[in-house]
């Protein structure tokens, strides 16, 4: 038997990637760094996307600055969405940090804490 997609995993998949090509070469506003599209999590009607990046090499303080202007940014980038993707209305963006990586690293480094033996324990 075949596997089902839903509609909105296939649009949220392809949004990914036209999103990563727009926001690597349409955006021309230098105050936004690197930013990469983690994750779209797309509501089952496609009327809004919550669009979860990451931006390299920044603070939390150039974070917080690099999600708000591509939320400032989101009429251009909804244009250009609606260009590229043939959508009968192209979703709502709202930009959000996605904190999984840092979490991620976290752990990690707690787990690679306690492999280590302590002092009085050797």
């Amino acid at each position: 038997m075949a596997r089902e997609f839903k509609r909105s995993s296939r649009v949220a998949s392809q949004m990914q990637k036209e999103l990563a090509i727009i926001l690597q070469q349409g955006v021309k506003d230098p105050r936004i760094g690197f930013v990469t599209v983690n994750d779209i999590e797309l509501s089952k009607d496609l009327s809004s996307a919550k669009v979860y990046v990451t931006v390299l090499g920044s603070d939390e303080e150039g974070r917080k600055k690099n999600v708000k202007y591509l939320n400032d940014a989101v009429p251009y980038i909804r244009s250009e969405v609606g260009k590229r993707m043939r959508l009968r209305c192209v979703p709502y963006l709202k930009f959000l940090y996605d904190q999984s990586f840092e979490n991620g690293m976290r752990v990690s480094e707690l787990l690679m804490d306690d492999d280590q033996p302590s002092a009085s324990e050797e």
